[in-house]
C-alpha cells in the first residue's frame, strides 16, 4: 500500500506539500499541485478516509448498523445503502449488532469516535437514547421510529395478503407463525395476518418465536406441527422460518403444497432455490436500501448546508418517510387457484 511519504518522494516535495494538496488545506503552487496530483494518480494512493475526516472535520463517512449479517435478507439492504454511497462518494463503516443492546451501543460509540456524518440503522429499538443523543441525521431502515425518518415496507397489507392468498387456494387450519416481539415490522404483518383471518372467518393458530435467527428455526417448525397436527397452511414470519417449516413438513411424510401450504416473508434469494421453490411475500430490500441513503444524503446536505449559512430555520426543506410496497411471489409452495373461474 502507497504511503504519503512515498507520494512526497516520487513527486519531490515535502509530506505536508502532499498533505496540503490532498486535504485542500493552505496555498500550493499550481506546478507543484499538478506534480502532486500526478504522483497521486500514478502511484495509486489512497488517503486514510478515517484520518482524513478528523484532520479536516469534514468527514464522507456513514455508520451502518445491521442486526444479523447470517440473515440473507440483511445484505440485501446493505447492498443498496452501499450503491448509493459510493455513487455519492460516501464511504461506510459497518456494524453487525446480533440484536444485542450492549454491541448496538458499542458500535454507536465507534461511529461517532470516527467522525461519521450520519447513520443507517436497522435497531431493534429505534427511540432508543443513544439515537436521540446524536446531533447528526439518522434514518432507520427496515424499521419505523415515532421521532426519526424511516424507510420500511408495508408490513401489515404483506400480512393481509399473505393470509388472502393462502385462503385463496383452499387452506382451511391456518398456523401463523408470530415473529419477534420486539421488532415492529414482524408484529405488523402478524397483525395484517391475523386480522385478515379473522374478517375472512378462518380457523387460525398461533406460535411465537423470539428471533428471525436459523438456529432457532428449527425447533419451531417441530413445535409448529406437534401442537398444531391438522396445520393446512403456515404462514411463515420470514423465509428462513418458512425453509425451516418445508425441511419438517417433508420429514413427517407431508406433501407441498398437497397437505400443507407454506408462505414466507421477504423473497431473500434462496427462496426461488428451494425444493419446492417457496411462495413468499417480496420485501423490496435493495430499493429500501438504496432509498435510505438518498434520504440520508439529503438530511446531510441540508445539515451542512443550514451549519455553513445564515440561513433561518424556516426555510430547511423537510422530508418525509418512506414506505415501499410488497407483493406476493407465486411459487410451487401453494396451490395454483384460477381466480377467474
Amino acid at each position: 500500500m502507497t504511503t504519503i511519504k512515498q507520494v512526497a518522494s516520487f513527486a519531490g516535495v515535502s509530506v505536508a506539500t502532499v498533505s496540503r494538496v490532498i486535504n485542500e488545506t493552505g496555498y500550493v503552487h499550481e506546478d507543484t499541485r499538478r506534480k502532486v496530483e500526478a504522483a497521486v494518480k500514478q502511484l495509486n494512493y489512497k488517503p486514510n478516509e478515517v484520518a482524513r475526516s478528523l484532520y479536516k472535520k469534514k468527514s464522507r463517512l456513514i455508520g451502518l448498523l445491521l442486526p444479523d449479517i447470517t440473515n440473507p435478507y440483511f445484505p440485501l439492504l446493505a447492498r443498496g445503502v452501499e450503491d448509493r454511497m459510493q455513487e455519492n462518494d460516501f464511504r461506510i463503516i459497518f456494524g453487525n449488532s446480533d440484536e444485542d443492546r450492549q454491541k448496538e451501543l458499542d458500535y454507536m460509540d465507534t461511529f461517532t469516535q470516527n467522525n461519521v456524518v450520519g447513520v443507517i440503522s436497522s435497531t431493534n429499538d429505534p427511540d432508543a437514547d443513544c439515537y436521540a443523543k446524536l446531533k447528526i441525521p439518522v434514518v432507520f431502515l427496515d424499521r419505523t421510529s415515532s421521532d426519526s425518518l424511516s424507510v420500511y415496507a408495508d408490513g401489515a397489507y404483506g400480512g393481509r395478503l399473505a393470509a388472502q392468498e393462502m385462503v385463496a387456494r383452499g387452506s382451511k387450519q391456518i398456523t401463523v407463525l408470530q415473529g419477534p416481539a420486539h421488532i415492529r415490522p414482524a408484529q405488523d404483518r402478524f397483525r395484517g395476518a391475523v386480522e385478515e383471518l379473522q374478517q375472512l372467518n378462518i380457523t387460525y393458530h398461533v406460535v411465537e418465536t423470539t428471533s428471525f435467527s436459523f438456529k432457532d428455526a428449527e425447533s419451531w417448525a417441530k413445535e409448529l406441527f406437534s401442537k398444531h397436527p391438522d396445520t393446512d397452511g403456515v404462514i411463515a414470519s420470514n423465509d428462513i422460518v418458512a425453509t425451516a417449516v418445508m425441511h419438517e413438513a417433508h420429514r413427517l411424510g407431508k406433501k407441498i403444497p398437497d397437505d400443507v401450504q407454506i408462505i414466507g416473508f421477504d423473497d431473500i434469494p434462496l427462496s426461488s432455490l428451494l425444493f419446492p421453490p417457496l411462495s413468499t411475500i417480496r420485501q423490496p430490500a435493495y430499493e429500501m436500501g438504496w432509498e435510505a441513503a438518498g434520504l440520508l444524503i439529503q438530511l446531510i446536505e441540508q445539515s451542512q448546508a443550514t451549519k455553513s449559512s445564515m440561513r433561518q430555520p424556516h426555510s430547511s426543506i423537510s422530508y418525509s418517510s418512506i414506505q415501499l410496497p410488497v407483493k406476493f411471489i407465486e411459487r410451487a409452495t401453494t396451490r395454483k387457484v384460477d381466480f377467474h373461474g
